[in-house]
């Protein structure tokens, strides 16, 4: 489902050129529930910058489900995008004027899916979030509003959903609920979920933890 093949990114700092990620091997297959953990600046978040292709590599190669997004014109890439992934942010990104209930809808109108003001009520209500669809964000606390998120991300019933920190906001117990509702939708839908996560606890749950350091993975395992 995802393959990186010495995925290599550089940035240029002043006078000197930076190396984020350095030679990354990766292969996560469908529905694998996949944890990424490093400290901060060990490439984390460029990982899953260069997965959805908002982002490209320096050198190296990378698919998702198969086509290789690394030679696609962008036109093709955002429709591949639209069609496979859903990325839930840590800072939730919603359009203030608008109610949770539309922030789902928007992207169900705009990929012109049928009947779109049934599967946003129907997502709100998956989230558990039914009787606050009709506020604002401002009026939603930040678990509300990250479920909401989570909500859009799988408006496009993506088969693969990228998460970066996306309890990082939250205090614990909201935290752990949003991290529970992420699991859930793997499981029960079969998607295939990559988090990025500085949780040890929560990396631990997952099927496979994946450890960078320095941009490199350091360590590939299954948690016992």
């Amino acid at each position: 489902m995802i393959r990186l093949e010495r995925v290599t990114r550089t940035v240029t700092s002043g006078t000197e050129r930076l190396t984020i990620l350095d030679h990354v091997d990766l292969f996560v297959p469908a529905g694998q529930f996949v944890a990424v953990t490093g400290a901060s600046g060990s490439g984390k978040s460029t990982l899953l910058s260069l997965v959805a292709g908002l982002d490209a590599p320096t050198s190296g190669e990378i698919y998702l489900a198969q086509q290789r997004i690394t030679r696609m014109r962008e036109d093709a890439l955002a429709d591949l995008r639209g069609s496979l992934l859903g990325f839930v942010f840590q800072s939730f990104h919603l359009i203030p004027s608008l109610t949770a209930y539309e922030n789902v809808l928007v992207p169900l109108e705009l990929a012109g899916q049928a009947d779109p003001g049934d599967q946003a009520t129907a997502l709100i209500d998956a989230v558990g979030l039914r009787e606050r669809s009709h506020h604002y964000p401002s009026q939603l606390s930040g678990g509300e509003q990250q479920r909401v998120a989570i909500a859009r991300a799988f408006a496009n019933r993506p088969s693969i959903l990228l998460a970066d920190e996306p309890t990082g906001n939250l205090d614990t117990a909201n935290g752990r609920r949003v991290f529970d509702l992420l699991v859930s939708l793997n499981r029960d839908r079969g998607t295939t979920l990559v988090l990025v996560t500085h949780d040890s606890s929560l990396a631990a749950a997952a099927d496979r933890r994946v450890v960078l350091s320095a941009g490199r993975v350091v360590s590939d395992d299954t948690p016992s």
